[in-house]
């Protein structure tokens, strides 16, 4: 497969409006005024160039060019969609937006005898999902939910408050799946004892907290050996195991699929040259079933810690 590198030199967009935020709250430090100025000077220059894309899009369509096929592209482009959704002008609706990225992650689902179906988005922001068949090697369904499905849905409608699941033994026992707040996903997994559940511990591992984009790590958590890779402002982390030669990623790299989108993390195993897929938990882009085995991460700004098999935890 042929791939490109990732420019190191690339600016991060998703980070621009943290970077926003922090100016604005400085410039409160010369008062209340100067503070609402700043706040007025980012609406009044959003709301300029919303109108310009907005009469933008106008004209394209006027001139007959705003096809299917631009759409897509419009749509397919991650700066530009996030442009877009900031000011009420993607071509899609939100529930075409959860779909299509439903429909990214389904190959990871059906590695692991699964899938996941749309059931509804409501008029309260709520998406709801069924999680259906099984999830062999997953700690339990929330982790698959985080691993493979939260990140696409938020990253596709940020506009949504919380996902609601269900199961098929939900279904068979007629009750209503849990209603799961999105920002909470993820950290719900925590007992109070440090465990993840399902004989599984969470490890703080300061060496992932500086990691920088682009870049590949081989680190220890326990006995277990992590490979992690950050792509823009996302941490990934699997097994260090290429599931096709079974050597650790010594000399893996991250790479960019040829003709592929913004966003794309492709990591290569420097021994077999196997591709596998970041963002899609690890799949394998080699024409097979091969999938690396990910690991729950946690993230609260400072520190990362990664779930692990307690057998495997100090």
């Amino acid at each position: 497969m042929m791939a490109r590198e990732e420019s190191p030199a690339a600016p991060d967009w998703r980070t621009t409006g943290e970077r926003i935020d922090t100016l604005i709250a400085a410039s409160g430090s010369g008062g209340v005024i100067a503070r609402e100025r700043s706040e007025e000077l980012v609406r009044l220059v959003a709301d300029f160039y919303g109108a310009g894309l907005e009469r933008l899009l106008d004209l394209v369509h006027q001139q007959g060019r705003l096809d299917d096929g631009v759409l897509a592209a419009l749509a397919d482009d991650e700066l530009v969609a996030g442009v877009l959704l900031v000011h009420g002008l993607h071509p899609y609706g939100v529930e075409t937006r959860v779909e299509r990225a439903l429909e990214s992650v389904r190959p990871y689902l059906g590695s692991h005898g699964g899938d996941v179906e749309l059931l509804a988005v409501t008029d309260e922001g709520t998406v709801r999902l069924r999680l259906l068949g099984s999830c062999d090697g997953c700690p339990s369904s929330s982790v698959t939910l985080k691993l493979a499905v939260q990140g696409a849905v938020e990253a596709a409608a940020p506009e949504i408050t919380s996902i609601e699941v269900e199961t098929a033994d939900d279904e068979d026992a007629g009750a209503a799946g849990p209603l799961v707040p999105v920002d909470s996903l993820f950290a719900r997994l925590h007992a109070e004892s440090g465990t993840a559940g399902d004989g599984a511990s969470w490890e703080v591992v300061p060496q992932l907290s500086g990691l920088e984009p682009g870049t590949v790590a081989q680190v220890g958590v326990g006995t277990m050996r992590v490979v992690a890779c950050r792509v823009g402002t996302d941490l990934f982390a699997f097994e260090d195991r290429c599931a096709r030669c079974e050597r650790p990623f010594e000399g893996a790299t991250l790479a960019r699929r040829l003709g592929g989108r913004s966003g794309d993390a492709i990591l290569r195993c420097a021994g077999c040259r196997a591709h596998y897929d970041v963002r899609r938990a690890g799949v394998c882009l080699d024409g097979d079933s091969a999938h690396l085995a990910p690991l729950p991460l946690l993230s609260d700004g400072a520190t990362v810690s990664v779930s692990v098999p307690a057998a495997v935890a100090r």
